[in-house]
């Protein structure tokens, strides 16, 4: 049996495939990007904003490059997920920056801070590391690339607020072992794998335990002093 996601996935592969279509019948709904994508609602939300799903992040508001990296990494394979490969598979790369600029365009409120379960010691170490990092060890802050406000740098790099706990520590644990890679060099590998199974659950409590930015826009393009290479991120 196809899970929800999968059906959603086959739902969305057909309305993307309409890129080339003609002009709009008479009686029919208007061809929008907020209808094409509509089968993206199931997952991640009407406006982008996420669900009670801890597995699907929030997309809205994301510089629209790092989206078109993300649409563009699930295509070729070098990101796996079933439902997501199948029905970016055959998508053009015109296409797939429209469906980045659509969702990078919407502002729909941010979810409340999580509840936290963990200790004031593992939220002070998920901020330590955040705002200053470790420099002992070599971990940079993760506001050195992410922002101040955490709310990501123009053209690929991401924000990190509105996201859950677990998907956070998910997403670190791709890149620590190596099942989430990025165009070379790939600085979030480097970075991950200097972390420990506490950091990464100290890191992901203390961003999901953040409340809204109360400016949701992105650093400028080269503002931010970025200590290490990234190949999704020009210089």
């Amino acid at each position: 049996m196809l899970s929800r996601a999968a059906i959603a996935g086959v739902g969305l592969g057909l309305s993307l495939l309409n890129f080339a279509a003609s002009a709009q019948a008479p009686g029919q709904p208007p061809d929008t990007m907020a209808a094409r994508v509509e089968a993206c609602t199931p997952c991640h939300g009407n406006k982008g904003e996420g669900t009670s799903d801890v597995y699907f992040p929030r997309l809205a508001g994301k510089p629209a490059g790092y989206l078109y990296n993300q649409l563009v990494a699930f295509r070729n394979g070098r990101r796996k997920y079933p439902p997501m490969n199948y029905l970016l598979e055959f998508l053009p790369d015109e296409y797939l920056k429209k469906i980045a600029e659509y969702f990078a365009s919407l502002r729909p409120p941010f979810p409340e801070p999580a509840v936290q379960t963990v200790s004031d010691a593992i939220l002070a170490r998920g901020e330590s590391i955040v705002r200053n990092g470790d420099a002992h060890r070599g971990i940079p802050p993760c506001v050195s690339c992410h922002g101040p406000s955490l709310g990501g740098m123009e053209p690929a790099i991401p924000g990190l607020l509105g996201l859950r706990a677990s998907y956070i520590s998910g997403q670190l644990g791709g890149w620590r072992y190596g099942t989430r890679t990025a165009i070379a060099p790939d600085c979030m590998q480097i970075v991950a794998s200097l972390l420990t199974e506490d950091d990464v659950k100290a890191v992901a409590a203390y961003l999901s335990s953040r409340p809204a930015p109360t400016d949701p826009s992105f650093a400028p393009q080269g503002s931010l002093p970025m200590p290490l290479a990234c190949g999704s991120e020009p210089r």
